[in-house]
């Protein structure tokens, strides 16, 4: 049996992070020391987009997490660990950290690879009170801010849905208000629960 077809069969053909059943890939656990098995997972297209840009990340969808961090296979429970760990700010990753055992070798592996990801991570998007603030987040505006151009008001208290982030400037996000797409600075808005 290959490495390949041992890793399909021990997944089931489905993400070892999300179950989903869409097209899954081997992804090699960083740091990759040589190929085996026990230090891949299979993943689905959705999974690893947002393992590797991480300015996709769409929060909700590591949800997942609470059932695939307690698997057996210790590269799984790897990419768990670093995904809750990455998303901590949002507060039901920590809780999950929390609860997660690792044995101390895969702790020291899954640490390895934050500090090589930390090295070429841009700086996150924060809001007023110091919390992450993700792709497709919800916003609040907390003072009042003339729109230059839009010739109009953008009021305190006005919700912004699914912001983007501005990936060269992590002071800046963009959001529909009234109608028009602007860009807003975080120092003026609040992640709403």
């Amino acid at each position: 049996m290959t490495i390949d077809q041992e890793i399909q069969a021990r997944a089931g053909a489905k993400c070892e992070l999300c179950a989903s059943g869409n097209v899954c890939e081997i992804y090699d656990v960083p740091p990759v020391m040589d190929r085996v098995a026990e230090r891949a997972v299979l993943l689905c297209a959705t999974c690893r987009e947002q393992i590797d840009h991480p300015e996709k990340t769409d929060v909700h969808h590591w949800r997942c997490l609470n059932d695939s961090m307690w698997t057996p296979v210790p590269a799984v429970q790897v990419m768990a660990w670093r995904m809750l760990d990455r998303l901590r700010g949002e507060g039901w990753p920590q809780d999950l950290l929390d609860m997660l055992y690792l044995e101390e070798d895969v702790l020291a592996w899954a640490q390895a690879g934050e500090e090589q990801q930390d090295d070429d991570a841009p700086a996150p998007h924060l809001d007023c009170n110091g919390a992450t603030l993700m792709a497709g987040d919800t916003i609040t505006l907390i003072k009042d801010l003339n729109v230059k151009g839009g010739g109009f008001t953008a009021k305190r208290g006005t919700a912004v849905r699914n912001i983007s982030l501005i990936h060269d400037n992590p002071e800046q996000i963009e959001g529909r208000v009234n109608g028009q797409q602007i860009v807003l600075l975080t120092k003026f808005v609040k992640k709403s629960a």
